[in-house]
This record gives C-alpha cells, structure tokens and sequence, in this order.
C-alpha cells in the first residue's frame, strides 16, 4: 500500500550530501580518523601570520604564531624584499602506553615566505620572539606611506568664465 504514494527523497538525499561533505572535510583537513582506519595529514603545520605597516610609528609589523616551537629552532632569511621563515615544531615527548582519544595539533617542518611591502628597509629587519609569538619589525620610509591630498575648490567665478 506505501508503494502507491511516490515519496520524494530530496531531504534525505540532502542530508546525505551534507554527512558526506562533513566527513570529507574532517578527514583532508582536521586529519580525523573515519571508521578506524589513520587518515594522514593533508598539510603540514603553517604558522599563522600577520602583518601590517604602522602609520603612526612608521615601521613595518609582521608577527608569526609559532606555540610550540622554541626560539632557536626558527630561522629568518631575507634577500632582497623576500623574508622566509623556516622551522619545526616537534611532537612531543610521550608514553608509549598512551592511547591518544583526540588528535587536533599538527607538527612538522615548515617554511613561510612573505614579500616586504614598498618602502620597507630589509636591511634593517629586526626579529623578537616573545610567548610563542615570532615579531619581525622594520623602519618604512616617508614616501612609502600613504599621504592625504588636499582637495581644492574652483570659485564660482572661475567656472563662469571657463
């Protein structure tokens, strides 16, 4: 008798879709395992970075968040207007008998390169690192930073005769 009304499938194959497209996500991106079975990392760890030109101090700011990875396993290099940062962050000492319930963080090698922006010295980089926070700063010429034009006014008398 239920074959005699046509079901539509539209919201269980939506449904469907969306279990499918989370599981996808999950397994190339957080690394989650799916049935058992290890997915390996899609990508190795990228520090998140920032950076941004201040006015005011008329210096250039870039800060690299690196929690995990001491100082002195992090190298900067520049040449010319390209700063390349290289480093590892490194698992972790743990017991063997550990079994781990949850894995979100990500260790590995990794190298980030950034193009200086006009008018920033690289001669004159400077690097802190501070908390787990990577600054490297340097000194922006006058000219690279932005100016305000004052905007003139034609008198009335002046647009009469034109």
């Amino acid at each position: 008798m239920t074959n005699l009304v046509p079901r539509d499938r539209f919201f269980e194959d939506l449904f469907d879709f969306r279990r499918n497209f989370d599981e996808m996500f999950n397994r190339v991106f957080l690394g989650k395992q799916i049935m058992s079975e290890p997915m390996p990392r899609a990508f190795g760890f990228v520090p998140p970075m920032e950076a941004y030109v201040e006015k005011d101090n008329k210096k250039f700011v870039c800060r690299v968040y690196l929690p995990g990875v001491a100082p002195n396993e992090v190298e900067i290099l520049a040449k010319g207007n390209v700063v390349t940062i290289k480093g590892e962050r490194k698992v972790t000492a743990r017991s063997k008998e550990a079994n781990p319930i949850h894995e979100e963080v990500v260790y590995g090698a990794f190298e980030r390169s950034f193009e200086l922006p006009d008018g920033v010295v690289p001669e004159k980089l400077a690097a802190e690192y501070n908390e787990g926070v990577l600054e490297i700063t340097a000194p922006v010429t006058e000219a690279a930073l932005p100016r305000k034009i004052e905007i003139k006014t034609v008198p009335l008398a002046k647009r009469a005769a034109a």
